[in-house]
Formats: C-alpha cells, structure tokens, sequence
C-alpha cells in the first residue's frame, strides 16, 4: 500500500503525527488539533501527491505537519483564524477579551 494511501484513512492528529514520525506535546494537540491538521492540508494542498513518490510524499507531509505544529506552539487557534468561523469573528467595539483563567483567585 502506497503512503498517500495510508495517510488518506488516518483521522486522529495522533495518528499523523505517529504515521509520520513527528514528536509533539499531548497538550498542545488537545487544544489545537483541528487547527494543526487543516493548517497542514492548505499547506498540501495543490500538490499531487499521488503522483509522487513514497519517499517524497513523507518528506512533504511531514514538513507540512512539523510547520503546523510548530505554529500552534506559539500561537493559539483563535489569534491564527483558521476556520471561516474564527476569521469572520470580532469582538464587539468597546469590550475586551478576559480569560476566565483571569477570573479565578
């Protein structure tokens, strides 16, 4: 089975980051997991893989997923605005955001 293959039944973050051989942070994944994977795929995306290589498929993948985590490193999924959601939404004028890690005593 060729690598595209296998990489196309994979759901779970964990299992792109196992499949590919990519260290990561469980806490960083449980918070920004969607984030990691569709930032991946735009990333990919124009790229016939299926006309690659294996060796050349991993090379890309993996590189597309390392650039993804590692901006989710340092930035939270809000403040990237990956989702048509998130890059449509404002805070109304005048308000301010407060954590609720803030609230606490």
């Amino acid at each position: 089975m060729r690598l595209i293959d296998t990489l196309m039944r994979l759901s779970a973050a964990e299992e792109f980051f196992e499949a590919l051989a990519v260290p990561y942070d469980p806490a960083v994944l449980r918070v920004a997991r969607l984030h990691i994977l569709r930032r991946m795929g735009e990333r990919l995306s124009g790229t016939d893989l299926a006309a690659l290589p294996d060796a050349a498929v991993r090379d890309l993948a993996r590189s597309a997923l390392e650039a993804a985590y590692a901006e989710f490193t340092r930035t939270r999924p809000i403040d990237a605005r990956v989702f048509k959601v998130l890059k449509a939404a404002q805070l109304p004028r005048g308000r301010s955001f407060v954590p609720l890690s803030s609230l606490r005593r």
